[in-house]
């Protein structure tokens, strides 16, 4: 499965300069736990780092920073990135390499056109473990509609004596 397949298109960017209360208040509206933090260079807008709803709790809130103070000193300038036609499995190690639960998802010419969390690839992998799943279910449903009619079961009773087993409660 690529990533193309999975990834968030809506990304929320904002600039360098803006309030650490305006990021708060653009992640709410957006429903966003990350922003792509950008700055003017070179004449286009580029993105110069990531801030987490994390990093506004424990650099902002917990260091006593003003509300109205820039978001890019406390922005993380460490961006990671994956092609839109890795797979899963890349984004995983991708991930585990650079430590981060959230990749930016890169085009053709270098643009972002995603943006990949954690959250994104465990909903995936358990689509893929529900099929998985789903596939060795109908093997036995497949059996039981040609199979001849089994005896009912037979009772099974514990062995109460066996070391580890409780004895029954009796009220």
């Amino acid at each position: 499965m690529s990533i193309a397949a999975i990834c968030q298109r809506q990304i929320v960017s904002i600039d360098a300069r803006a309030s650490l209360r305006e990021a708060a208040q653009l992640m709410r509206a957006h429903h966003v736990g990350a922003l792509v933090v950008t700055q003017a260079l070179q004449g286009r807008e580029q993105a110069v780092g990531m801030l987490t709803d994390r990093d506004l709790a424990l650099a902002a809130l917990a260091e006593g920073r003003d509300p109205q103070g820039p978001v890019g000193p406390i922005a993380s300038p460490l961006l990671s990135a994956i092609p839109q036609d890795a797979d899963l499995a890349e984004a995983i190690a991708r991930m585990r390499e650079a430590g981060v639960r959230r990749l930016l998802v890169g085009g053709p010419q270098g643009q972002i056109v995603g943006f990949l969390s954690a959250d994104d690839v465990l909903e995936a992998l358990g689509a893929q473990l529900g099929g998985l799943a789903a596939a060795l279910r109908a093997g036995p449903a497949r059996e039981a509609v040609a199979a001849v009619p089994a005896a009912p079961p037979r009772p099974v009773y514990l062995a109460y004596g066996t070391p580890g087993m409780q004895q029954p409660v009796r009220g």
